[in-house]
């Protein structure tokens, strides 16, 4: 009874040093690293292959880009974006481009980390459903036995997106620098 006393109080202290280094740092630092390692590369990859020619080529997606967001629209005007009607068109595929730049940076750095985890989900949603109902992926279903699918794979993609919603970047974030500037400046006597 002596023993089982003793090892259930170290198994409590373990998961309570466990769990305050989780809520302080453990946690988003570890869910951003996993983005960084497994999603990271494969988004900026799938962005590069979406700016247009020049330095503002992000602002002028090239066939790629439409062909990538937009499919039908694209075949439709045979691939050509000079051919493609600005609004809506050009505008979502712009927005689409910067948002598979601008949101895993700030992820994987820790800027704005809950918005830019939930703009993130949004992204990989809406990427999905490209996928799905214009590529003609496979959707799949939960507890198939498929891990290859679309539902299979986006669901472990969002999971540590949603660690971040719940936790924040963590201490080791620029969130939290700019937290302590924004509080420094408030209490600065003048």
């Amino acid at each position: 009874m002596q023993v089982t006393a003793r090892l259930s109080a170290q198994i409590t202290r373990c998961g309570d040093i466990f769990r305050s280094h989780w809520d302080t740092w453990l946690g988003g630092l570890g869910a951003r690293m996993v983005f960084a390692a497994v999603l990271w590369p494969y988004y900026l990859n799938s962005a590069m292959t979406k700016p247009g020619m020049g330095p503002l080529g992000i602002f002028m997606p090239g066939p790629g880009a439409f062909a990538q967001i937009i499919p039908a629209v694209a075949e439709a005007h045979a691939y050509n974006p000079a051919a493609i009607a600005f609004f809506p068109w050009h505008l979502i595929v712009i927005a689409g481009t910067l948002a598979e730049f601008t949101l895993p940076i700030l992820i994987v750095l820790g800027v704005f980390t809950r918005l830019s985890a939930l703009g993130m989900i949004g992204f990989i949603i809406v990427q999905s459903l490209v996928d799905i109902y214009a590529h003609g992926a496979m959707s799949g279903a939960l507890f198939d036995g498929d891990p290859t699918s679309v539902l299979d794979q986006r669901l472990l993609w969002i999971f540590p997106l949603v660690v971040l919603l719940a936790t924040g970047g963590g201490r080791f974030a620029i969130d939290r620098l700019l937290k302590q500037f924004v509080s420094n400046l408030r209490f600065a006597k003048p």
